[in-house]
């Protein structure tokens, strides 16, 4: 079952630590997006592999755009 990791607001892509094909654990951190000067860790909602990254460094973002998918 596929997870779609999201942006829980608007902000910039300062950081993509994960690629596809990347087993990640629970809580561990994909994703870091800064936003009204502040850096935010995405995590990972569940175990999985990532099976694809939807963004790139410097992207700008919307809430509940999808950074990333996790199988």
């Amino acid at each position: 079952m596929s997870v779609e990791i999201v942006s829980p607001m608007p902000g910039t892509i300062i950081e993509v630590l994960v690629k596809t094909g990347d087993k990640v654990n629970a809580d561990d951190e994909l994703i870091i997006l800064e936003s009204m000067k502040m850096e935010n860790p995405i995590c990972a909602s569940s175990d999985g592999t990532v099976t694809e990254v939807k963004v790139e460094e410097q992207d700008k973002v919307q809430v509940n755009q999808v950074l990333a998918i996790i199988d």
